[in-house]
């Protein structure tokens, strides 16, 4: 109740008279009656706005601690990504290890159109950045690229590069828009929008035309990208249409060792040998 009186007695000095007493006081108001108790001309007028204005910030702002009570609104959560819609009204792109989610894949990407706007969510398995370059081959070089980087403060931020060779620039204009951003379980996730059309420009491609899409992830330091540990980042096999929905599954190079067209033919010829038995 002290910080109570101690707020009370900035808002109206008078107060603090009403509420601590005094013998001078007790006197003025005595003084303020006649000799049948019939109120004086000197009476103070209890009933004022500043008392009021008082009481009610006390019953309805504070606590009964005479704290003031939270006003800011709660921040709504990252919803999760939905693989379920992938294929079917949305466009995804895993890579890792067969059957992988978005929250256990090493890279996951999704895109579908939402009116002038392709929404796109990636996650990465990594503390630093994720990102998808559009690129008009299978190299890297003269790619506009999106990615989304964790900073020290623990925020996701979505910036805009521009590979040169090897190289990725920052480019100042941005054209991501209802940016989301999540670090968790040591994973990076975003969700952002962009528009499918841009005024030409060497650092913007057109979204309505298909691309290969490049896809690399790595660590950040102080918010700044550093590069992959990848000597040949994943690259979709294909150019691949926002119009088009799919679903596609790139396996991580661990689980490549079997599918080579050379490993095939060598369990093939093993197999036979075993049978077949040697002459």
């Amino acid at each position: 109740m002290f910080l109570v009186h101690v707020f009370l007695l900035l808002l109206e000095p008078s107060l603090w008279r009403l509420i601590t007493g005094s013998p001078t006081d007790e006197n003025t108001r005595r003084s303020g009656h006649g000799e049948q108790g019939e109120p004086g001309h000197n009476e103070h007028h209890k009933d004022s706005y500043s008392t009021f204005a008082s009481e009610f910030l006390v019953s309805r702002y504070l606590s009964d601690e005479g704290y003031p009570f939270p006003t800011a609104p709660p921040v709504d959560p990252f919803a999760r990504i939905r693989v379920s819609d992938c294929g079917v009204t949305k466009g995804c792109i895993r890579y890792g290890k067969p059957g992988c989610d978005a929250e256990t894949c090493e890279y996951f990407l999704s895109y579908r159109r939402i009116g002038t706007d392709v929404e796109f969510e990636m996650s990465a398995d990594t503390d630093g950045w994720v990102a998808v370059g559009f690129s008009s081959d299978k190299k890297m070089g003269g790619d506009d690229v999106m990615g989304c980087v964790h900073d020290d403060n623990g925020r996701v931020r979505i910036h805009h590069f521009y590979n040169v060779g090897q190289w990725a620039k920052e480019i100042r204009r941005n054209p991501a828009r209802d940016e989301e951003g999540l670090f968790e379980n040591n994973r990076v996730t975003c969700r952002f929008k962009r528009p499918l059309y841009v005024p030409r420009e060497e650092t913007l491609v057109d979204l309505h035309l298909s691309w290969y899409y490049l896809f690399a992830w790595g660590p950040a330091i102080q918010g700044s990208i550093t590069r992959h540990d990848f000597d040949n980042p994943p690259v979709s096999d294909h150019m691949i249409s926002i119009y088009k929905y799919e679903d596609i599954f790139m396996p991580a190079t661990a689980y490549q060792t079997f599918s080579s067209p050379f490993c095939l033919l060598l369990i093939v010829a093993l197999t036979f040998y075993l049978l077949m038995g040697s002459p």
